[in-house]
């Protein structure tokens, strides 16, 4: 890092930062400017578009040049630029070489607009209480030269493993977004869940409530009409079942609602093993030489790409206690097609 410029800078916006808040684009740039600070300097008219005084919520356009004066985060440390003369983003928190390098050893799908991580079980994908390693913070270490980080598309919940999409750009972000919203990405996942399932294929439609617990938020079947009960659709066909007392099941949720796949197979008799909220079968006792962790995967990610050139079709593996579990009942993974169906919506 070189030593702080104390010279004006003329900045040009990105074709993926059409119509962002200016607070929010020096928040993407800047991140070590405090909010306060801005305000002095849009209030005296050092920071301007085009030449003209603007406003914290005005909105920039590719091609807009803003004038960006020497700058100094709210505890007084300057903010540096390269030797290029470009502002360097101060990210909120260090990256380490450790998880940058971590997070790498995991990506099943890269190119200049996406990541598509494979999330191993039991790390989280943002943080909440208590949470201080997850992946949003190792996103940190992907800043870009503008000091864009790279945004979350979707979830997975801490112990589901597989696929995960992360946008590059907030282009990207906001089409991906749009993609889920409009249902045109196709999820599979694949669980164990107890019992042979009657019948071996079939649909789940029901109505889904947060509902909170001793034990956190939980999820509960709720009643059409339910204030604040949001619908979720799930078809699951069976791969293969184990002595009518497991199955290896695969599953195409149409809806996202939270837990909805662990709460839809607990609704229909068949939790997934090793569900710490939902297994909820009366004295049953876990077998041995299979851990007791969730066994659910998000085992394949196919979505239009967002820069519309092409698909992007993303396969994760099964995780460690999976492949442990699949060894042990002789379920052969390897076999071509096997576990990925056609559903109704395909």
């Amino acid at each position: 890092m070189s030593a702080p410029s104390m010279k004006v800078e003329m900045v040009t916006v990105g074709k993926d930062e059409a119509g962002m808040r200016l607070d929010r684009w020096f928040k993407e740039h800047y991140p070590g400017l405090g909010f306060g600070h801005l305000q002095k300097l849009l209030r005296s008219g050092q920071v301007r578009v085009d030449g003209g005084r603007v406003k914290a919520d005005s909105r920039v356009q590719p091609g807009q040049v803003v004038r960006v004066p020497p700058l100094h985060a709210g505890d007084g440390a300057p903010v540096a630029f390269d030797a290029s003369g470009a502002p360097m983003a101060r990210p909120k928190q260090t990256p380490s070489a450790d998880e940058e390098q971590y997070l790498r050893q995991l990506l099943l799908y890269e190119d200049e607009h996406v990541f598509v991580f494979n999330k191993p079980a039991g790390l989280a994908v943002q943080g909440g209480s208590g949470m201080t390693r997850h992946i949003d913070g190792m996103l940190e270490a992907f800043r870009d030269r503008k000091g864009v980080k790279p945004r979350l598309v979707h979830r997975l919940d801490r112990e589901t493993s597989g696929c995960l999409l992360v946008a590059r750009s907030r282009l990207a972000a906001a089409t991906l977004a749009r993609t889920f919203q409009t249902r045109s990405a196709r999820k599979i996942y694949w669980a164990l869940v107890y019992g042979a399932l009657k019948p071996k294929q079939g649909k789940i439609s029901s109505y889904l409530k947060k509902e909170a617990t001793p034990d956190g938020e939980t999820m509960r079947i709720a009643r059409h009409g339910e204030k604040d009960a949001q619908h979720a659709v799930t078809y699951y066909s069976t791969v293969e079942a184990v002595a009518q007392k497991f199955t290896w099941v695969t599953m195409k949720p149409v809806t996202g609602r939270t837990h909805q796949l662990r709460v839809h197979m607990q609704s229909i008799g068949h939790p997934i093993i090793g569900d710490p909220r939902y297994f909820n079968i009366e004295n049953w006792e876990f077998p041995g030489g299979i851990q007791n962790r969730l066994h659910l995967l998000a085992r394949r990610l196919t979505i239009p790409h967002p820069a519309g050139d092409g698909v992007i079709d993303v396969t994760a593996p099964l995780p460690p206690h999976m492949i442990q579990s699949w060894n042990s009942f002789g379920l052969d993974v390897e076999q071509p097609g096997k576990g990925d169906p056609s559903f109704p919506e395909d």
